[in-house]
């Protein structure tokens, strides 16, 4: 199913759930039965042949045929029922390291009556989410379930609004009032790996198989997707129940413009240091906590608010944009006050709070470290090269000479340095795509719509920019207009791209 029938299939189920909501959830529970009953439909037909073939034979070549069916059915139903689910990656966080943070979960999950948490992992991330592992593999049997708790997240927010994120994820494993949307939302992660391993195996039932995986599933996908959205709101809901409206609107809206800031301000900030020295100024996670409430007046402004609010609702992500989830909960948009006091001053405390900051900035240099000196004498030759060029009078320049300058302007310095250069290059004979690319993002980066015409010169000009483009025009067009503005303009730009099926 290619995107804009997958599209169009969401909005008219979409309509039919508010419509009939009832009708609607009998539809899903028919569907997600459906997967256990085709299981148990493959598991009897199997039995079944292999039962009619091993009467037909003699005694000792049924022995033997017994045992290679074992084997090759073993495979199949390890093939078809049980998908290599990643085991969740993160530092384990004990009770004995985190006790009030262990007992405020305590309290939530009673209060919630949601089940057991098995395991807290800490990791790098800005987010807090929940996973439930199976424990056999595939649909069927116990799960372990795991909660995931980014450091920059303890570190960002306040006690209350990190009690907001938990009761919203304990609401997906079921500590809501809607046990129909927690299981589906849980089922959705395990049929979601059993189709893409699918589609990455070869072979002859592979090859058989893909068609009816590819049809069922999508439609399969498109039904669960709806409640998956709805229930996002149940989880929000949830998390209303136990911390109130203003500060689930309140965390909200601060994980959002924080989330945003980290991404786009902080991250790059300090990996720009990279050209300028062989180490960097500053560990990151060491520096994180100081540098979000410094930055609370960049990161914390209308502007930055307004445009989060104006972003829509996408139809690959099961969330609802920052601006639906706030009308649901009936509490108006404002910007977060400066924050006080973390969640990991308070449930971590400050001796261990140190500690795993100093591990997480160990394990990131650890990681980073080898790539972080290369980017340093690599550029540090371009800068120099770039000194050279911009030394000479530009009139005199090579045309390829000035490409390289913009170019290398383009990386080492400002926009505004970087702008004239471009329009330059692009205003010389033949076809400049790598100019073109930076020039549109640099229009798109000023809200200039000129910039898709450079882009899509581009990406008609160099494949190898096709992607990039295609993601930089995305992200304006969903920002500045719809879904479906930035769904043309991937067809536009990437065909391929946007006429593969999505499930």
């Amino acid at each position: 199913m290619d995107q804009q029938r997958y599209l169009a299939l969401i909005e008219r189920l979409e309509r039919e759930s508010r419509a009939r909501p009832r009708h609607f959830h009998a539809r899903v529970l028919l569907v997600s039965m459906g997967l256990y009953g085709a299981e148990l439909a493959l598991l009897l037909a199997v039995w079944l042949a292999c039962h009619a073939l091993l009467r037909h034979l003699p005694a000792i070549n049924a022995t033997l045929a017994a045992a290679v069916l074992g084997a090759l059915v073993a495979l199949l139903l390890k093939w078809l029922l049980w998908p290599r689910l990643p085991v969740p990656q993160g530092r384990a966080l004990t009770r004995a390291e985190a006790p009030a943070l262990f007992d405020a979960l305590d309290r939530m999950r009673e209060r919630m009556a949601a089940p057991p948490v098995h395991h807290v992992l800490l990791d790098a991330r800005y987010n807090v989410a929940v996973l439930q592992q199976p424990r056999w593999g595939g649909l069927w049997g116990r799960r372990t379930n795991y909660l995931m708790v980014g450091l920059p997240y303890l570190l960002a927010v306040s006690t209350s609004e990190l009690f907001a994120a938990l009761a919203h994820e304990l609401g997906h494993l079921g500590g809501g009032r809607a046990p129909l949307h927690a299981w589906v939302y849980r089922q959705r992660r395990v049929v979601g790996a059993l189709h893409e391993q699918a589609q990455e195996r070869s072979g002859a039932l592979a090859r058989l198989a893909a068609p009816l995986l590819d049809r069922t599933l999508a439609y399969y996908h498109a039904v669960t997707f709806v409640l998956a959205r709805q229930h996002e709101y149940e989880a929000d809901r949830a998390a209303t129940a136990v911390v109130g409206a203003t500060v689930n609107a309140r965390a909200l809206v601060r994980d959002t413009l924080q989330m945003r800031w980290l991404h786009e301000t902080f991250w790059p900030t300090l990996l720009r240091h990279a050209d300028r020295g062989v180490r960097p100024p500053f560990m990151p996670y060491t520096a994180m906590r100081t540098a979000l409430r410094a930055g609370h007046a960049q990161w914390a402004r209308p502007e930055r608010l307004e445009a989060a609010l104006a972003q829509r609702s996408g139809r690959h992500d099961t969330h609802p944009c920052l601006h639906e989830r706030l009308v649901a909960i009936g509490v108006p948009a404002a910007l977060p006050p400066p924050l006080e006091r973390s969640a990991a001053d308070v449930l971590l405390g400050s001796g261990t709070t140190r500690r795993l900051v100093a591990e997480f900035d160990a394990l990131w240099w650890r990681r980073e470290g080898r790539s972080w000196e290369q980017r340093y004498h690599q550029a540090s030759a371009a800068r120099q090269r770039m000194q050279a060029l911009a030394a000479q009078d530009i009139a005199t320049l090579a045309p390829a000479q000035l490409e390289e300058l913009a170019l290398l302007t383009t990386e080492f310095d400002t926009a505004q340095a970087a702008r004239p250069l471009l329009a330059r290059v692009l205003a010389q004979p033949g076809q400049h795509p790598q100019a073109a690319f930076h020039y549109g993002r640099l229009l798109l980066d000023a809200d200039d719509a000129q910039g898709l015409r450079y882009l899509q010169v581009a990406a008609a000009s160099e494949r190898a920019l096709a992607s990039g483009a295609a993601m930089q025009g995305h992200q304006f067009l969903l920002r500045t207009q719809d879904e479906r503005a930035a769904q043309r303009w991937l067809e536009l730009v990437q065909p391929p791209l946007a006429g593969a099926g999505l499930y």
